[in-house]
């Protein structure tokens, strides 16, 4: 039985500037930019920051992203963020050069990357996080101003972090592939890394709980070093690392989500691709990614998640918007290899053409660039409204280049996170965590999980907009 996808059947006849909306999605990553800013910098109301980060440990940890609206760098996600990011380079590339952004996504893709083989100080050592979670977010000031402990953390053979470790492997892995053909020396130092940092995480198991209560990791590693590992044959062709995914596909399970957290329906994703090529013994988990597009699928018997009236994919409170670029992002992806295939999927009794999952991720785009019932964008600076209280310290304080007097720790919370006044600086391009599970929206700052942006936020929604800035409607 052939099914329509309820909420996305008219998603045809709903259309938006793409192009432009990739345009900032990418420049959003600008305003995330740690230490150092380059001549070339397009958000002009950010200032350098962090530029010491490092210092109290003797090494140099200036660069890379804060990862939402406050001024830590967490590595975790900052690496996840890079490998989807890479991901939505390698799948889309031709629609990036085609809408003149792929100079800048491999900028985005490099400030990590250049981040983490900085943090990489040995083949079983690395820097994994900057800054105290607690005492920043009991600051509001720009990063420019920060006088907050900058205390860094390290994983290593004694305390290890497989996750982290795992996942930066991943993101080293997936970005030489973006830089193959451009920097080929560049790109053969990112793998060569990228394996050395894999064997630290599956030589040295345990987790890392410095980033807790903010980013911890409620699946485990499994995922992680099975992502990493996939990544790794897709990057080399070293048939050792499509040996490890085989030997430990029990590690594999069905899942309903794709997140900072959890990589199983990344890792099945990808896998099925090579399975669809002719890796047979990759089936389980071209099974298992389906699945996985079943279950986030609305009206079908295997379904298991929420949407709102209006449609938007809803999996909890606080950035659920991560989960709506992300799982679209998969199923798109996913949707390509089936045509591919020339394949369905099947559900149960219910089959869905690729056509109609791409149906299914563009009506997710769309909501979040305007079409659900606040006719609201949730992307700030696209659109004619969009959220204006973006929960971002930078954003919410006058910049440093108009105002640079200091801005000390609680002067923030005082004279501009209350007011109800609109952020003087447009974080252009941010995806915030969007409405409730009614399709409310609190265009507050003070309700981070309405307004907060993340870098991870974004990363899934690139390759989203790439695909659809080439495509007419």
């Amino acid at each position: 039985m052939m099914a329509m996808l309820g909420a996305t059947e008219s998603a045809a006849t709903v259309s938006f500037n793409y192009s432009d909306a990739l345009a900032k999605s990418i420049l959003f990553y600008e305003g995330q930019r740690s230490g150092k800013l380059p001549p070339d910098q397009r958000m002009t109301w950010r200032g350098d920051s962090a530029l010491n980060d490092g210092n109290v440990s003797h090494v140099d940890l200036s660069g890379g992203y804060y990862d939402a609206g406050d001024n830590v760098k967490y590595q975790f996600p900052m690496a996840f963020t890079i490998t989807l990011l890479s991901w939505s380079v390698i799948e889309y590339e031709r629609e990036l050069v085609s809408a003149g952004q792929m100079q800048y996504a491999q900028q985005a893709i490099k400030w990590g990357t250049d981040y983490f083989l900085k943090a990489i100080t040995g083949p079983t050592q690395m820097w994994v996080q900057v800054g105290d979670p607690n005492t920043d977010h009991n600051c509001w000031e720009r990063p420019e101003d920060m006088d907050t402990s900058r205390i860094t953390y390290q994983i290593n053979s004694n305390s290890p972090g497989t996750e982290v470790a795992a996942e930066t492997a991943a993101a080293l892995a997936a970005a030489s592939i973006v830089f193959a053909n451009t920097d080929p020396i560049y790109a053969e130092k990112l793998l060569d890394t990228a394996m050395t940092v894999f064997d630290f995480a599956d030589g040295y198991r345990g987790t890392f709980t410095g980033a807790c209560p903010f980013y911890c990791s409620a699946s485990g590693y499994n995922d992680e070093l099975l992502w990493g590992a996939a990544w790794l044959f897709k990057a080399s062709n070293d048939t050792a690392y499509l040996q490890y995914v085989v030997n430990n596909r029990g590690l594999s399970s069905e899942m309903n989500e794709f997140s900072w957290d959890n990589k199983n329906a990344g890792a099945q994703i990808l896998l099925s691709k090579m399975y669809f090529s002719g890796q047979t013994e990759l089936q389980s988990y071209s099974r298992q990614a389906a699945s996985f597009v079943c279950h986030v699928l609305p009206n079908n018997p295997w379904s298991q998640v929420s949407y709102t009236p209006g449609g938007l994919l809803y999996v909890r409170d606080g950035a659920n918007t991560q989960y709506v670029t992300g799982s679209s992002f998969l199923i798109a992806v996913f949707a390509d290899y089936l045509t591919s295939a020339g394949d369905l999927l099947s559900c149960g009794d219910t089959s869905f053409t690729p056509r109609e999952l791409q149906s299914h991720s563009k009506g997710q785009v769309d909501y979040i660039l305007g079409n659900n019932p606040e006719n609201m964008s949730y992307m700030a600076g696209f659109g004619t409204r969009y959220p204006n209280q973006v929960h971002h310290r930078s954003a919410s304080i006058p910049s440093i280049h108009t105002s640079p007097t200091r801005v000390v720790c609680g002067e923030g919370f005082v004279s501009w996170f209350p007011t109800s006044n609109p952020n003087p600086n447009v974080l252009t391009g941010a995806i915030v965590g969007g409405p409730n599970r009614n399709d409310v929206f609190d265009d507050s700052r003070r309700d981070s999980s309405c307004t907060e942006p993340t870098t991870y936020i974004n990363s899934g929604m690139v390759g989203l907009l790439a695909k659809l800035s080439s495509q007419r409607n």
